[in-house]
């Protein structure tokens, strides 16, 4: 069995460990580069950089299975999803990411910055919104207090630290100084922020909202093109409570949610690493199998976590090889994965037809 139509059935059907999804869910594209060696091509719609030679070896493992010998080539192509009815697309950006908890505390903005290192240390484009106008902390984490340029005065470029294009109102005003604005005035600055930003050629934009489901939450749930949901909840009772309000949110508004994170799994001890579920155990599962959703991933209370994102060196770019940024960078490929099952936005492969009364 070595035509290529087989073939293609082979790999389409070959389970990714690490995500838990088919090649074919993803909507991998596969096709023979050359017969003699045979050495077929796979086009994945999310990164895996870190990952690829492994994924390379499963896909040539199962074929070799079935006594077809082939070199697998891999590459990525991560193109732009749909979005909510009626919600225009942002130019430059291929997918908005809203990492939401619903509750306060729970390590939302921690775990958003993370996962936007991770996605691009598996090699894509990202960049970062701070949506949390009233606390703006991404500056903080990033390590950076650099004023955004404007080159044309109309539009603000984006503030690029650790590989990651970043925009927050943090880096426009001082850091102590409260933004005391009613509700209009700060949605409107959260349009300004994502729409008046230059990025520049996104894969993925990752907006950390504030806590809550309030005036940011409706605001961009209903005028900006969002492609997927991610909720961060800790396995306390208290925050599932919030988390769930915060997914039901997103449900209303059409808005799928990729997944649920788990954060402060376990606490690990720094003296003697003793691992304990300090606030229970199995709250993410929970609320991913009440809700017929992915659990994402697991991730521990950890002081190095807090330190590192102290210092302005998140954990994945000051740990990049240990096992928490590998855990950060296994939950963006499952979310990059999750978003590649999702429909493709074809509005833009057409173009604008314009009538004109000569």
């Amino acid at each position: 069995m070595t035509d290529a139509a087989s073939i293609e059935k082979l790999i389409l059907d070959v389970t990714d460990p690490e995500t838990g999804l088919t090649l074919n869910e993803t909507r991998a594209k596969v096709r023979v580069l050359s017969e003699s060696p045979l050495t077929v091509g796979v086009t994945l719609g999310y990164p895996c950089q870190g990952y690829q030679a492994q994924l390379a070896q499963t896909i040539a493992s199962r074929l070799s299975e079935q006594g077809v010998s082939a070199a697998i080539d891999i590459n990525v192509a991560i193109t732009k999803h749909k979005v909510q009815q009626g919600v225009a697309a942002l130019e430059n950006v291929k997918n908005i990411i809203a990492v939401a908890s619903g509750k306060g505390g729970v390590g939302k903005s921690t775990t958003s910055v993370n996962l936007a290192l991770a996605l691009a240390a598996e090699g894509a484009s990202v960049g970062l919104l701070d949506a949390d106008i009233y606390g703006p902390s991404q500056p903080r984490m990033l390590g950076s207090s650099q004023r955004p340029e404007s080159t044309d005065g109309k539009t603000i470029e984006p503030v690029e630290r650790h590989g990651i294009q970043s925009m927050s109102i943090g880096y426009l005003i001082d850091e102590e100084e409260p933004m005391v604005w009613r509700g209009p005035m700060v949605t409107q600055a959260l349009q300004q922020l994502l729409g008046d930003t230059n990025w520049k050629s996104l894969d993925y934009l990752v907006i950390d909202l504030p806590p809550g489901t309030g005036d940011i939450q409706l605001t961009l749930s209903q005028k900006v093109p969002v492609s997927g949901a991610v909720i961060v909840t800790t396995p306390q009772d208290i925050s599932l409570l919030d988390a769930r309000k915060a997914l039901r949110m997103f449900e209303k508004v059409k808005v799928p949610v990729l997944g649920v994170i788990e954060n402060m799994s376990t606490h690990i001890c720094s003296q003697c690493g003793h691992e304990e579920p300090i606030f229970g155990q199995g709250g993410g599962q929970s609320m991913a199998d009440q809700y017929h959703i992915n659990l994402l991933g697991n991730l521990p209370l950890d002081i190095r976590i807090r330190e590192h994102a102290d210092g302005g060196e998140p954990t994945v770019k000051k740990e990049p090889a240990g096992e928490i940024a590998l855990a950060y960078r296994q939950i963006a490929r499952r979310i990059g994965a999750q978003l590649a099952c999702q429909s493709k936005d074809y509005a833009s492969a057409f173009p604008n037809i314009v009538v004109k009364n000569d």
